[in-house]
């Protein structure tokens, strides 16, 4: 049996056509556009469009992430806000586990091995890159509330979407 080409004549195998490709939270949040969200207070609706954006991705395709897996992530980010709050010596350490998240982050996306939770963790790691690349502690201090209000809204779209 032969390969028809697109002409109907006997050839080269005939090729699928090319599929869209599947919108995915690293290519939805962009490094530019995580920069900014978290960097420049005026881009709140930056912020909202690429959650959403970042949400729906999530709570859809091959890799659903499911809410547990994210709030495993959240909670951390949870406790080390808390101690950040707290100033000084907490801020300190709170700072240091902020940093600290990153491998844990790592760990998670190789554990899971989830599409979704390894594509949340590109997100997020490039997040707190930008907070903690900040040496100013005010404006540490900002870029850190930015990035809890980003995963915040994250969380709140991938429910949205019909992330269960």
């Amino acid at each position: 049996m032969g390969f028809a080409s697109s002409s109907g004549r006997p050839g080269r195998p005939q090729t699928q056509p090319a599929r869209a490709p599947q919108a995915t939270a690293t290519n939805v949040a962009t490094s530019l556009d995580v920069r900014a969200i978290i960097t420049d207070p005026d881009r709140a609706q930056l912020l909202i469009e690429s959650a959403e954006k970042v949400g729906q991705s999530l709570a859809s395709g091959d890799g659903k992430l499911t809410t547990s897996q994210i709030r495993a992530l959240f909670g951390e980010v949870r406790q080390i806000q808390a101690q950040w709050s707290m100033g000084g010596v907490g801020r300190q350490r709170a700072a240091r586990r902020l940093i600290l998240l990153k491998p844990k982050m790592a760990y998670r996306a190789q554990k899971e091995r989830s599409r979704g939770v390894r594509e949340l963790v590109q997100v997020l790691d490039a997040a707190v890159n930008e907070v903690i690349a900040e040496t100013d502690d005010r404006r540490q201090d900002a870029h850190f509330r930015r990035f809890v209000e980003f995963f915040e809204a994250i969380l709140a779209y991938h429910k949205a979407h019909g992330g269960n």
